[in-house]
């Protein structure tokens, strides 16, 4: 049931909805951009971490050929929020939800067990003069998640030659491709999004355990035109 504060919106990709919370954290065009980019084939397991809302699990079970998807929620109110989702669009035999942190991982799962994993984790530096709990501000920033401890947990999730998807403020590239290969994650594609504005934002990587060095990198993903108007090319750009 549909409470205060929440909104369905289509996701305009074959007939998925999601319900949104303004009062929580709501996704934005990075959760589109990063599930456009990911790969799953029918036969390979695939963990997100940190779903939020459920949103790219959600639109992963259209856009790749995933039978199942396990996803970590450590936040309650929104690992409750991302069941209401997987209810809405008849997805509960191929989206499994865990309510608890990355970090107890071997509590649910044995090391190497996924073909693909993926997150679009908060990334903001925590400002430790301002302690918050709230659930928006831990969507945001890496209070609970460093990006130390999110390549940690991706490595071990992941098989020899699994993939890892994962989404990143531009700002902070050179501390996750560090993290990353500090993890036995060797990044092999990877492209930065800018706002039409000269403005960098995003890096999106995808990192493949114990794999050789060398990285394809794509031309920048612009994601609005010069006026800020959303572009239709971030919904329909594949990435080969």
């Amino acid at each position: 049931m549909k409470e205060n504060n929440e909104r369905i919106e289509d996701l305009q990709c074959g007939g998925l909805k999601i319900i949104q919370n303004k009062a929580l954290y709501t996704f934005t065009s990075d959760s589109v951009i990063l599930a456009n980019f990911i790969k799953i084939k029918p036969s390979e397991k695939a963990l997100e971490i940190g779903t939020g809302s459920g949103v790219i699990s959600i639109l992963l079970t259209r856009k790749t050929k995933a039978k199942e998807i396990s996803a970590f929620e450590m936040q309650e109110e929104m690992y409750k929020l991302a069941q209401k989702n997987v209810e809405l669009n008849n997805l509960t035999g191929r989206i499994q939800l865990i309510n608890d942190k990355v970090q107890n991982y071997n509590k649910h799962f044995k090391n190497g067990e996924f073909d693909v994993v993926f997150s679009n984790p908060p990334y903001m530096v925590t400002d430790e003069n301002l302690p918050d709990d709230s659930v928006r501000y831990l969507a945001r920033h890496d209070l609970s998640l460093p990006i130390g401890e999110l390549c940690k947990q991706a490595g071990k999730a992941l098989k020899f030659g699994g993939r890892f998807y994962v989404i990143y403020a531009a700002t902070r590239a050179a501390e996750l491709i560090y993290n990353l290969m500090d993890n036995k994650l060797e990044p092999k594609v990877m492209f930065f999004t800018e706002n039409g504005k000269e403005k960098t934002n995003l890096v999106v990587i995808e990192a493949v355990k114990g794999g050789k060095h060398g990285v394809n990198v794509y031309p920048n993903l612009v994601t609005n035109d010069g006026d800020g108007s959303y572009l239709e090319q971030l919904h329909t750009r594949h990435f080969k």
